[in-house]
């Protein structure tokens, strides 16, 4: 039975929305391909085994395989489902054979072919949003303080009951949210927090404290927090509803506003203001994804939303293998007039797929053992 649960519980919701996360990526890369003159040889979700598939009228082979971590598209000419050019192949073809190839294609058709996935991972994310936002609105609070912690960075910096948060650094905002997303990615980062008090408006410095919080699924969170919180009295907690074109506005608001918060996480890491452990890897995903299926399908769209985001961005990391690999080869291949050497190529991709294998097995580490012994 408890097999039963985990397998309806946190399996088949993160299989089912990491199949279509990863069908939307590989589509971008496909359409592009195909209207760059690309030849496209296997669509795949999933590595491995194929357990089903069928062959369209363009001979590309269209399947769902046994591992489903990922995907691929594999292009005319292409070694490998990572689009490493076959050296030995390409010298084989013809002119008109190799202009079917990925690597034989002109610098910007390659590039836009390889950064469609991840920008197809970005709109899917928008068009998520806004669906939610014109649909169910979206819940907001007023940045009116209700309680000021004890010991906190704004009760230190003079912080009090009934001020209004009107700027952070100069930036305004106007909601709760606003405040609670720009504080918790700068913990140990002094910030200048305007308030507004009887009329006038005051500067307060301020450094964002690194806590710890926990969810209510027991997970353990790292944040920057200043110490203040709302009520629905002060906060004047309501949903703001929006027409569709507001709420497509709105949805590139909240990709930004991931991609900027990811940004600034990885940042923090590097800084040492964060610990590397919270990053998470397949395990940890299936189980949050499965935490938000016991939210209801708003919840998990959400999520999926959030989690579009993040695959874009990993897939834009400078490294090869991966999208943002074969942009910074197209980068170099621009400034040097000429491609790097296909052997040259072949290692540097080799060295790539060591260092993602690298980070997948410290992800999983931090969602298993990391976490039973820490």
């Amino acid at each position: 039975m408890a097999v039963f649960g985990v397998l309806t519980g946190y399996i088949i919701p993160f299989i089912l929305v990491l199949s279509v996360l990863v069908f939307v990526h590989e589509m971008g890369h496909y359409l592009v391909g195909r209207w760059s003159g690309i030849r496209v040889l296997a669509f795949s979700v999933g590595f491995g085994p194929e357990l089903i598939g069928y062959t369209d009228g363009h001979g590309t082979r269209w399947k769902i395989s046994a591992i489903p971590l990922g995907g691929y598209v594999k292009f005319y000419g292409d070694e490998d489902a990572a689009s490493m050019p076959g050296a030995d192949a390409l010298a084989g073809m013809s002119e008109a054979e190799r202009g079917q190839t990925l690597a034989g294609a002109k610098l910007w058709k390659r590039a836009a072919t390889v950064a469609a996935g991840p920008i197809a991972n970005f709109i899917l994310a928008i068009a998520i949003f806004a669906v939610l936002f014109s649909v169910y609105g979206k819940i907001v609070a007023d940045p009116v303080v209700a309680e000021v912690r004890p010991d906190s960075a704004a009760q230190v910096a003079g912080v009090t009951v009934g001020d209004r948060l009107v700027a952070l650094d100069g930036h305004e905002v106007s909601t709760f949210d606003e405040v609670r997303r720009y504080v918790s990615i700068r913990p140990l980062v002094p910030i200048i927090v305007t308030v507004e008090r009887e009329g006038s408006r005051l500067d307060l410095p301020m450094v964002p404290k690194r806590e710890e919080i926990t969810d209510q699924f027991g997970n353990k969170v790292e944040l920057g927090l200043i110490g203040i919180v709302t009520n629905e009295q002060r906060g004047n907690f309501r949903v703001q509803q929006f027409s569709p074109g507001a709420a497509v506005i709105e949805g590139f608001k909240e990709t930004g506003n991931i991609i900027t918060g990811t940004g600034r996480y990885i940042a923090n890491i590097f800084a040492g203001r964060m610990r590397a452990d919270q990053i998470g890897g397949p395990i940890r995903i299936a189980e949050t994804t499965g935490q938000m299926a016991t939210l209801g399908f708003v919840a998990v769209l959400n999520f999926a939303a959030v989690i579009s985001v993040s695959l874009g961005l990993m897939n834009l990391l400078p490294v090869p293998v991966l999208d943002g690999g074969h942009l910074l080869l197209y980068a170099l291949e621009a400034l040097r007039g000429r491609p790097l050497n296909a052997r040259v190529q072949e290692i540097v991709f080799r060295l790539g797929f060591a260092l993602i294998l690298t980070l997948m097995v410290f992800a999983t580490w931090n969602d298993t053992i990391g976490r039973w012994i820490g």
